[in-house]
């Protein structure tokens, strides 16, 4: 027999979105509107301030805001009688996200998630915070009373409240606009940066700076490149002792693979438990990196071990890459991920669970929040661990694979996190970019299919020809994309490209990024905006290019016009990028930590993009040059096949022909051309020194 559900006591206006994040707040007592023309004439025709508040699904303290503040019954009274209540999904709108959270860390000092911010009418912020308890507590004020000052202040002091939030409005404008372009792009601003990033180097832990600690892939990659051309030993021990603490730390899925957000102490042992897609592309791809820099195994492992993780939990069944999965489960963050000895030992066995819980460290006692129960991590080299337990390394590493896929299916039998299954174009064109990579460094066609199947999908539901979308989910995509979704996504099919020479992937890659340059380029001082010009629901049309957890489109253009540039001979795609570097030097100067994926680029155009050129006789199935290419860090080089297709797309394949009918490799920068080679280890000799 079934009974009916209980039907929800309050509904409001987010019943029809697609967001996860929106609708978990569908129920809510308070009046919740989602951002668009409805509630913004009502803030209008009704005089009311806007109370928006800005936080996506993954977020644990957005769960216990709303669970505190947002379905009490008194303080959805007092939001309901003097605002306009508006939701948004920070990784649905993050145009939004970026104008108001410069806002909160104007008004505040710092920022994050739930984010809080009061507007006049006119989408001005004249006041802001995080996370507000329901009433006064730890320091904090109570989101009560706070609400209460506030619909009485803007009664009361309109005048004084309206001059505010104009000066708040010209400061973000004057953060998110570029103005000063720069006449030369200096090399020096590479070294500056770079010396920034090393300056905050923890020797004992490592990684860059304190608690809470990020993994900062973007750093990484950058000394990577600064490596190639120095070969600091120093350099390299920065990078691999933070790869190595990073892999073998609890912010690490031990278990299942993929990284957690970042690290709540200073040792990567305690994480912020949710997973995000953008995190894992940017660490798999820095990880296969150190493996072509340093060809240590360790390094190819951990990143087949986000991208098996990412396919096996992260793709939808039509292709696309879901975004996230939650901090906690059952009411509690990180339930999901956390063993106790008890458990292992009943899951494994004593013999073989004592041998697991000594090399992942879990003690009697525990090491999460007075639980009894471990994080699990590998504080110690495998090989002392062995040497204890007297077994051979080799043993012990199979003994370890065999548990982690028992833990595995033992811990999957638990009730998982929420999953965000919604596909985001931006942050599925940097996992696309990733898992090609991935497949071609690694020789593994899984990785090339999956991202094939992503690309394919997003090109047939959220690509028409003429405009991408931004976000699917279901049988429904929308939202008009912005700049990094054009720009990720191009960035992914280059990549696709470089991996298969498939000339569909380029043509593609071609086609959105001309699209994206008429959409967002500023051809008067150069330079992207990152978002199109007929979007009126804004403050104000940004133009920043600061990193944030993911790279900023003006970066990712940047890259992808270097890169199709030199594919394709289009010179007037390279002036473009270097007018787009211009406009950023000025605030690169002395902030370059902060644009990490603009220096990247500004490295990238100051080194050249060298281009290889590979003519295989007719009926040739296998390129010989690719199988030496794979495994060596080439990040200033692409290259090109010579079919139909990619003739028709590119000048640089003009006279190239083949040596006595044998494959062939034009090694070039521009019209410049080594001498064509048809060995593989002549084509390394030309590579050595680019």
């Amino acid at each position: 027999m079934s009974f009916p559900q209980e039907k929800p006591a309050h509904t409001n206006h987010l019943i029809h979105e697609t967001s996860p994040y929106l609708l978990q707040h569908a129920h809510n007592p308070v009046d919740w509107h989602p951002w668009g023309k409805e509630a913004l004439e009502r803030a209008k025709n009704e005089d009311k301030p806007i109370f928006l508040s800005i936080g996506y699904a993954a977020c644990h303290w957005c769960h216990v805001m709303e669970k505190e503040s947002f379905e009490n019954q008194s303080i959805a009274k007092i939001l309901n009688e003097n605002f306009i209540p508006i939701k948004v999904d920070r990784e649905e709108r993050p145009d939004l996200d970026e104008i108001y959270m410069t806002a909160t860390q104007l008004l505040t000092g710092s920022g994050g998630w739930p984010m809080s911010v009061w507007l006049t009418p006119d989408l001005q912020p004249f006041y802001a915070g995080t996370y507000y308890p329901p009433e006064d507590r730890w320091g904090r004020p109570g989101f009560g009373r706070v609400l209460t000052s506030l619909a009485e202040a803007f009664h009361q002091n309109r005048d004084k409240i309206e001059r505010s939030a104009r000066e708040i409005t010209h400061s973000i404008t004057h953060a998110l606009t570029v103005s000063g372009a720069s006449d030369t792009l200096d090399p020096a601003l590479v070294a500056e940066t770079i010396d920034m990033m090393t300056g905050r180097f923890d020797p004992r832990f490592g990684g860059f700076g304190g608690a809470p600690k990020f993994p900062h892939s973007m750093d990484l990659m950058l000394l990577l490149r600064e490596f190639r051309r120095s070969h600091s030993q120093e350099l390299l021990h920065q990078i691999t002792f933070s790869l190595d603490r990073m892999a073998c730390g609890g912010m690490y899925d031990q278990i299942a693979g993929g990284f957690h957000r970042y690290s709540v102490d200073d040792r990567w042992l305690i994480p912020h438990f949710e997973k995000m897609l953008y995190d894992n592309a940017l660490l798999a791809r820095t990880y296969l990196e150190a493996f072509q820099v340093t060809s240590e195994k360790r390094y190819a492992q951990t990143g087949r071990e986000i991208l098996d993780y990412v396919i096996r939990e992260m793709q939808s069944p039509e292709g696309g890459y879901y975004s996230s999965t939650d901090a906690d489960s059952e009411g509690e963050e990180g339930r999901y991920f956390v063993w106790s000895q008890e458990e292992i030992l009943s899951v494994l066995g004593k013999d073989t669970g004592t041998i697991v819980c000594e090399y992942y460290d879990v003690q009697p006692g525990g090491n999460f929040e007075h639980s009894g129960k471990s994080v699990l991590s590998v504080p110690r080299d495998p090989v002392e661990v062995a040497r204890q337990l007297s077994l051979d390394p080799e043993q012990l590493e199979t003994l370890i694979r065999e548990a982690k896929t028992t833990l595995r299916q033992a811990r999957e039998k638990r009730v998982p996190p929420a999953l965000d299954d919604k596909i985001l174009t931006d942050w599925n064109g940097l996992m696309i970019s990733a898992m090609a990579f991935g497949g071609f460094v690694l020789a593994e066609p899984r990785y090339i299919e999956s991202a094939s199947k992503a690309a394919a999908s997003l090109i047939t539901h959220q690509w028409d020809g003429r405009r991408l979308l931004h976000t699917r989910r279901g049988e429904r995509s929308h939202l008009e994309g912005m700049l990094s979704d054009y720009a990720n996504l191009v960035m992914g099919l280059i990549d696709l490209y470089q991996a298969t020479l498939n000339p569909r992937w380029l043509e593609d890659a071609i086609r959105i990024n001309q699209a994206s340059i008429e959409k967002f380029y500023n051809p008067g001082d150069g330079g992207f905006f990152n978002t199109c010009a007929d979007k009126d629901d804004l403050l104000l049309r940004s133009r920043s290019a600061q990193d944030g957890a993911t790279p900023s489109g003006n970066s990712i253009a940047v890259h992808n016009l270097l890169r199709l540039g030199s594919l394709t001979g289009d010179v007037d795609l390279i002036s473009m990028a270097e007018k787009t570097l211009l406009s950023h030097t000025a605030h690169l100067r002395g902030s370059g930590a902060a644009f990490p994926q603009m220096v990247l680029e500004l490295d990238l155009f100051l080194q050249g993009v060298h281009q290889i050129v590979f003519v295989l006789p007719d009926g040739t199935e296998r390129n010989p040059f690719l199988e030496r290419i794979k495994t060596q860090f080439l990040p200033n080089v692409v290259w090109m096949g010579d079919t139909a297709a990619e003739r028709s797309l590119s000048s640089i394949l003009e006279g190239k022909k083949t040596l006595e009918n044998q494959p062939t490799a034009y090694v070039c920068q521009g019209e410049r051309c080594l001498p064509p080679v048809t060995q593989a280890e002549d084509l390394m000799k030309n590579l050595s020194g680019l």
